[in-house]
């Protein structure tokens, strides 16, 4: 673990070295830090003097510890590292510290172009081709935007890397399309070239939730309903309802996606789709999937409403570019 050296103005009082050179034993109240037994469970960050050792500048010498406070008791503190062994700390031996926010969950560490490649798995037959970091999509059975659009929420890295996309799609849509951050530069780049929004429609937002905390959610809000009919393809599943709502999921690498979550209008309001993604994260849920994530519309008020109710959050909103006028 390295070590660093404050500089005389900002060492603590007692830290005056003993006639001799040597340091003597500094002593810190509690009260000068925000640390205690409230912290534990906490996320915590400490700074503590290393006894014997001497800084660079011939000063005591100090090391911060971060991690997870598991006890505080019999004057000292016990901080667990996100690795290695739990750090045990004399509390006389802390100069500062003080709680901090927890760590964001995987799901939210993970880039907008890594969820995306997370929801390739919801079309089966999708044709996919790396295109430096882009990703090209087309799927032969499918309309949908995200089954025919390049997965562009980064640098290609590549050179001609918009020529190519319009080369792709030449051969099979015919009409090349884009997904991008907002603002990106991305963004930037396919206006350039006289692209626009594809459609009216607002942004899209990419929403996650721990499977537990969903699932939780959904059993709260769930009426008795008819059995559930699942249809089974390897890692994909269509639950269906009757004949009045169903939806879509895919499992891969422990993310559990839905699409498609679709009640007869004259059925809506009645708690059906509610019903399907209760079945659908149970599904889920068999496969150890701890992450579910789903796409809806930004200006899809219903839709974001339930979706709330049940935990889902954004992770990241983008918009369909195409162009304008016939690209070249």
């Amino acid at each position: 673990m390295s070590t660093t050296d404050d500089n005389a103005a900002r060492r603590p009082q007692g830290d005056a070295q003993q006639a001799g050179g040597a340091p003597t034993t500094p002593q810190h109240p509690m009260g000068s830090h925000t640390l205690g037994p409230h912290v534990v469970g906490k996320r915590v960050v400490v700074r503590r003097v290393l006894r014997g050792q001497t800084g660079p500048t011939g000063g005591p010498a100090f090391s911060d510890v971060l991690g997870i406070c598991t006890s505080w008791a019999d004057g000292t503190c016990v901080v667990q590292p996100e690795t290695g062994e739990p750090m045990v700390i004399a509390v006389a031996d802390i100069v500062s510290g003080k709680p901090i926010p927890p760590r964001p969950s995987p799901r939210l560490r993970a880039t907008p172009q890594e969820a995306q490649v997370r929801a390739l798995a919801l079309w089966p037959d999708l044709e996919t081709r790396p295109l430096g970091d882009w990703v090209l999509r087309h799927s032969p059975t499918s309309t949908a935007r995200r089954a025919n659009s390049v997965l562009a929420m980064g640098p290609a890295g590549v050179e001609g890397a918009y020529e190519q996309v319009l080369e792709f799609y030449a051969g099979r849509t015919g009409r090349p399309i884009a997904a991008v951050l907002p603002g990106s530069a991305e963004d930037e780049l396919f206006r350039g070239h006289g692209w626009e929004p594809e459609s009216t429609d607002a942004d899209t937002l990419f929403q996650v939730c721990g499977v537990a905390q969903a699932r939780r959610a959904v059993v709260s809000r769930l009426a008795p309903r008819p059995p559930a009919e699942y249809d089974e393809a390897g890692d994909l599943v269509t639950v269906r309802i009757g004949d009045v709502a169903s939806g879509v999921a895919a499992y891969d690498r422990d993310w559990v996606g839905f699409r498609s979550i679709e009640v007869a209008p004259e059925h809506r309001r009645q708690g059906l789709a509610v019903a399907v993604m209760a079945a659908l994260l149970e599904w889920g849920a068999e496969r150890g999937a701890t992450t579910a994530y789903l796409q809806v519309l930004g200006d899809n008020a219903p839709a974001l409403g339930l979706y709330e109710r049940l935990g889902f959050t954004t992770h990241h909103a983008y918009r369909y570019l195409a162009p304008a006028f016939p690209a070249g």
